[in-house]
């Protein structure tokens, strides 16, 4: 969601000279440039909210069509795949949870079209990581996998289990969905077992939420991932403090740590042209919808 506009012209251009000179050059050839364009969109910062998710189905749209045509490209399917799993939970989950108190039935389309998202997110996420591990789907569905991925792959692992994990969290009437969570987790420890530091902390909120959420979950287990991705973070996120909010104290029902940690992600600041403006301005939305819930919460 933090893609930046700047470059939007060129793709446009670069999509029409692929559509006009489809006839007279090999494909490869014209879209290996623009996916390597496309996929470079979201190290950029973007500071509005709003421009963003108009430009967000544009991206994703011409990135997805141009991924099917170069489906060994890590970056532009980690751009994919990155890029459906925060539209879902950026622009149509979170739109759902402030929805629900006015108009449930609302909520609930918006919910299905993010499990929709979600999946189609997860999706690309496992046909890229299946084109270099051919065996992952097997190795997922294993108590312990053996497989080890490489560093490199880490981002598509991240975002392909933080995509099933929403997916999940958004079909409890879904029990064969609901079923996958342990390969959801696995995935993630993947990703863990190779590069726990992954995402300033992103990785380790990812793996707190699980440990939260799985059948026989550990709470001080699932704390200390918290804990470690506020570390990590250091200060600079507002997610981390979000994530520990709604991933320990909800559960808990320890309503003066709920708040202090949501008060906590409202403070955070970040810099000029920092790539965590725009997460940061969503998370601090919903730390200030979630203290103004707290009522109805607890």
């Amino acid at each position: 969601m933090s893609a930046s506009l700047r470059r939007l012209p060129y793709l446009l251009s670069a999509a029409g000279l692929a559509l006009l000179l489809s006839g007279c050059a090999p494909s490869h050839l014209i879209t290996r440039p623009l996916a390597d364009a496309l996929a470079s969109q979201g190290s950029g910062a973007e500071d509005d909210l709003e421009l963003a998710r108009e430009a967000s189905s544009f991206y994703l749209k011409l990135s997805e069509s141009v991924l099917k045509d170069e489906p060994t490209h890590r970056g532009l399917a980690v751009a994919v795949a990155s890029g459906f799993t925060q539209y879902a939970y950026a622009f149509v989950a979170d739109e759902a949870d402030r929805l629900e108190a006015r108009d449930t039935r609302g909520a609930a389309q918006l919910r299905e079209r993010a499990a929709r998202l979600y999946q189609r997110g997860r999706d690309h996420a496992l046909k890229a990581l299946s084109l270099r591990y051919p065996d992952l789907m097997a190795q997922l569905a294993l108590p312990e996998p053996s497989l080890r991925i490489e560093k490199a792959d880490v981002p598509l692992a991240y975002w392909g289990a933080a995509a099933w994990g929403g997916l999940v969290s958004l079909s409890k009437d879904k029990p064969e969905v609901v079923a996958d969570l342990p390969l959801a987790v696995n995935l993630a420890r993947l990703a863990w077992q190779q590069d726990p530091g992954f995402g300033d902390g992103n990785l380790a909120s990812l793996m707190g939420s699980f440990e939260a959420a799985r059948p026989g979950g550990s709470r001080s287990q699932a704390t200390a991932y918290f804990d470690e991705a506020l570390r990590l973070a250091d200060g600079r996120s507002a997610g981390a403090f979000v994530a520990k909010a709604e991933g320990v104290a909800l559960p808990a029902g320890d309503r003066a740590q709920f708040e202090s940690l949501l008060k906590a992600a409202l403070a955070v600041q970040e810099s000029a042209g920092s790539p965590l403006t725009l997460s940061n301005q969503l998370m601090r939305r919903r730390a200030r919808w979630l203290l103004d819930s707290a009522e109805d919460l607890f």
